[in-house]
């Protein structure tokens, strides 16, 4: 007698009447012994059988009865997941009296607490908006007071006001021409000095997407004063009034554009190349204008000495008046860039996804900040470390947002340096100090602080 395996084969064929009785038998033992076991199983939660047929249903697998009167099972395939019956809710008990019992009570869900609100960007820059107009104003009025002469606050109100025709009265002969020949000129070349500086190193960090990035220490005020000390030194005058600042507007556009240019690698601006770089230019820039001193005469080599130190000593109506359209321009073009700036911080690539010509963008940024750079340059000489001091304080106050930070840095550059050609007058009275020499004792430090945080954030320059 020859057995067939169940599992591969159904043990009983219709197609086949020729199957013998003792095979059938035989089948039909072996299965009653297999339908025995799945008998004997529970199916799903409820414990029982369900038939189907006159067979069994155990674990997906169905016994049944052919036609013929033989046991067979169909071979189907299993659920992998048993089919539990769904879960039924537990009833409540009625009340005595009848009515339905009321739900049971759900513990309070607790509330997290809410962190408290920062407040708003736009509400935050207009309070340091405000508070720098407060303390430039100040600024402004006790530079023009305080001196060798000092002109009490409420003098020099009264003879404001009396200039501008609303009211108040003037000054005795003396303190009219200290106040309008010599302060207020050189409180005015301070304001549009700083403004210029602050938000030229503003657009500098922000063209080249670099914390580091400032007119001085790239070499651009040094570049600048090259060409206001050519102009000095070989006497030119082809401009009248405009010469020097015209000359300095050239070598700073000159000596932006090779930095930039000798900076960039694999389409990017990297670090320490733009460092290198800027001391490579100072350098040049300190030999070219050693050859001018050493072939100038003395009277040339006292202007040329001013340029390198810096300073506001020289301030008169006429180079306020030199200097202003440079200035104005500058600062009126600038925020206009601010938030094509911000885009560009995201990156080359994303800024150009975005519909910004980045090329375009920088080199149009480079004349502004070449303007500005040479306007401060060609009637105060070289100061440095403002328009990298200044952005940084005002992005720790209010962010990196470029919509406040640029016209903030010019608020906060004319502050700094109203601030510090004040403290160059008083410290060493009658002497007085040198104002770029002043801001770089104060901002070397801060300078290499920065350098510091930036290498422990980064884990690094390489």
């Amino acid at each position: 007698m020859t057995l067939r395996d169940p599992k591969t084969e159904d043990l009983t064929d219709p197609e086949n009447p020729k199957a013998g009785p003792a095979e059938v038998a035989g089948d039909s033992a072996d299965v009653r012994g297999s339908s025995d076991k799945v008998r004997g199983g529970s199916v799903g939660d409820a414990g029982g059988s369900d038939k189907v047929g006159g067979g069994s249903v155990g674990d997906g697998c169905v016994s049944g009865r052919s036609p013929q009167g033989a046991e067979h099972t169909a071979a189907r395939r299993c659920d992998p997941s048993p089919r539990s019956a769904p879960e039924e809710t537990p009833r409540r008990a009625p009340g005595p009296d009848g009515t339905a019992p009321d739900p049971a009570p759900t513990a309070p869900t607790p509330t997290p607490a809410q962190p408290k609100p920062k407040p708003k960007p736009r509400k935050r820059a207009a309070l340091l908006t405000t508070a720098l107009v407060a303390v430039l104003a100040l600024l402004a009025l006790l530079s023009a007071g305080v001196g060798a002469y000092d002109i009490p606050l409420t003098d020099v109100l009264a003879s404001v006001r009396h200039h501008l025709g609303l009211g108040g009265a003037p000054l005795d002969r003396v303190g009219e021409s200290v106040l309008w020949n010599v302060r207020l000129p050189r409180v005015v070349l301070a304001l549009l000095v700083g403004a210029s500086l602050g938000c030229a190193g503003a657009l500098m960090q922000g063209v080249f997407g670099n914390p580091l990035a400032e007119p001085g220490v790239i070499g651009i005020s040094a570049g600048a004063a090259v060409g206001a000390v050519a102009a000095i030194g070989l006497g030119l005058s082809f401009f009248g009034n405009w010469t020097i600042t015209v000359c300095a507007f050239v070598a700073g556009l000159i000596t932006v554009s090779s930095v930039y240019l000798l900076s960039r690698n694999g389409g990017r601006t990297e670090v320490v190349t733009l460092i290198l770089t800027g001391i490579a230019v100072n350098a040049f820039a300190g030999a070219l204008i050693g050859l001018f001193v050493f072939f100038a005469d003395s009277g040339q080599v006292n202007q040329i000495t001013f340029w390198q130190l810096g300073s506001l000593a020289q301030a008169t109506w006429p180079k306020v008046l030199a200097v202003l359209p440079c200035a104005v321009a500058g600062l009126l073009v600038a925020p206009f860039y601010a938030r094509r700036l911000d885009l560009l911080s995201l990156g080359e690539r994303p800024a150009r996804h975005l519909g910004i010509d980045v090329e375009r963008l920088r080199l149009s940024l480079i004349l502004v900040v070449a303007l500005l750079t040479a306007a401060a340059v060609a009637v105060a000489g070289v100061i440095t470390f403002i328009g990298l001091l200044v952005p940084h304080l005002l992005r720790m106050a209010n962010g990196p947002g470029h919509r406040f930070l640029v016209p903030g840095s010019a608020l906060a550059g004319a502050v700094v340096l109203v601030a510090g050609d004040l403290a160059a007058r008083t410290l060493a009275q009658p002497a007085e100090l040198p104002l770029g020499v002043l801001t770089a004792l104060l901002g070397s430090p801060f300078f290499f602080w920065l350098l510091r945080r930036t290498r422990r954030k980064q884990g690094g320059w390489a």
